[in-house]
């Protein structure tokens, strides 16, 4: 990766500091992006440290707020004139329906939107040649309801539900991206990372759970890190590495990758073509 230059959202903590982790020991010249500017050059300077890479630079955004992805792209455009890589690794799961401060369901504003918005402004930059990859995650299966992926009828706030559903909705938008810019030479492809304890799911609070599982969440959350291994963030992040620096996937497009690495099958619901319109119209209109 020497000479590339990658940007990886969420990077802050978890799954994304990983991948920037990764990214950077190869030698990318790396931009972390995390809404807390302290956190932010924390990361970034722990990284310069661990890895010997001094071209690692913190930058802050909500990833869930359109205005702060279009500063974002135009405060990236003056500061390099090519990017290699873009990682959309920013997520959010809520307990409850909640919405931003442009009236989104957050979780869609995050999983959905924002990489879709992030791919769009940063298309000049990435031109001829640049690769993006979008992380799915949770459990990506069942199917894409059309007319609920704002939560608008039902919302489910335990993890595999709504946060699910907006995994899936990526995954549509993503094979649609990955047809519209590949005449631009970009190539689009999703990561499954696999299940890691992170910040995020750590963090969850206890209405996160279903009633009936909320006396044993004490239990799940003690166990889930000494489950899966001290090493299951760095394993999670794999996927996103491998995508956005191995010459086997340069020129692949519109794939699906699981956490060993192997292109999977698309979930039936993501491959139908009228989901992936009807996620494609909402993005456009909540861009704005």
């Amino acid at each position: 990766m020497d000479g590339k230059t990658v940007l990886i959202t969420g990077s802050t903590g978890g799954i994304g500091k990983e991948t920037a982790r990764g990214l950077a020991t190869l030698g990318a010249t790396t931009f972390l992006l995390g809404r807390d500017p302290t956190r932010a050059e924390a990361a970034a300077r722990e990284l310069r440290a661990d890895t010997g890479n001094p071209r690692i630079t913190a930058l802050t955004a909500d990833v869930s707020r359109p205005t702060d992805l279009r500063r974002l792209a135009t405060e990236l455009a003056d500061r390099v004139e090519r990017l290699d890589v873009l990682v959309n690794n920013a997520g959010t799961s809520r307990p409850r329906r909640e919405v931003t401060a442009d009236g989104v369901e957050a979780m869609f504003a995050t999983n959905v939107l924002a990489p879709f918005m992030l791919g769009g402004e940063l298309l000049p930059l990435l031109r001829g040649g640049g690769r993006i990859v979008n992380l799915t995650g949770g459990i990506p299966k069942g199917r894409i309801d059309p007319g609920n992926l704002l939560a608008e009828r039902k919302f489910v706030g335990f993890t595999f539900s709504q946060y699910n559903h907006t995994k899936l909705a990526v995954m549509a938008m993503s094979l649609g991206f990955a047809d519209r810019v590949a005449e631009h030479g970009v190539t689009v492809n999703v990561a499954y990372p696999g299940h890691a304890s992170t910040p995020g799911n750590r963090d969850l609070p206890m209405s996160a759970f279903p009633v009936v599982y909320r006396p044993a969440a004490p239990l799940l959350r003690w166990f889930g890190p000494r489950l899966l291994g001290g090493d299951a963030v760095a394993k999670a992040s794999r996927s996103s590495v491998y995508l956005a620096s191995s010459p086997e996937v340069e020129g692949v497009t519109g794939a699906y990758f699981d956490k060993h690495c192997r292109r999977a099958k698309w979930p039936p619901s993501v491959l139908d073509q009228a989901n992936q319109d009807t996620v494609w119209r909402l993005c456009e209109r909540l861009r704005g």
